[in-house]
């Protein structure tokens, strides 16, 4: 199993290798805005797991299996974003994705992708919940967040 960090790597060079032929260390660091010692630190754990080939100033490849999961994780953010917007959060949805991404099961995100399936499908519930959303004055979730700040205080 990856760590999160790693599965940033992973995701970001799937993303690169179906827009780009060529695969390099500099477009990685910069698309997750990290160091190129960082880049090549991830890249020789993901060669070592089997998910990419990896060699100093060669092309980097992915394997089938790094290709697999690769897909897997973007679909994985996708699956997520489209949920924010289903709920209508507003947030950034693709950093809030990021930050949810590695800590849901998989159960989870396979509830959660039947479940924005289901509202694409039922438009009149998805309207429902959006006027509902935007009749109610501000949830009362914040407030109880700064009671519990001040209770632990």
């Amino acid at each position: 199993m990856l760590s999160p960090s790693l599965e940033d790597y992973l995701e970001e060079i799937y993303n690169l290798s179906k827009a780009n032929n060529l695969i390099r260390v500099r477009d990685i660091g910069n698309r997750l805005n990290v160091s190129s010692p960082s880049v090549v630190k991830a890249l020789i754990k993901l060669n070592n797991e089997g998910y990419v080939e990896y060699k100093k100033y060669h092309e980097i490849l992915l394997t089938k299996e790094g290709e697999r999961l690769g897909e897997l994780l973007v679909r994985r953010n996708k699956i997520l974003q489209e949920f924010l917007k289903v709920i209508n959060s507003d947030c950034n949805k693709e950093k809030e994705a990021e930050a949810m991404e590695h800590y849901l099961s998989s159960p989870t995100i396979k509830a959660i992708e039947k479940f924005v399936e289901f509202m694409k499908k039922e438009k009149d519930i998805t309207e429902k919940f959006k006027k509902y959303c935007d009749s109610i004055d501000e949830f009362h979730w914040s407030e109880e967040i700064d009671k519990n700040a001040e209770i632990k205080e």
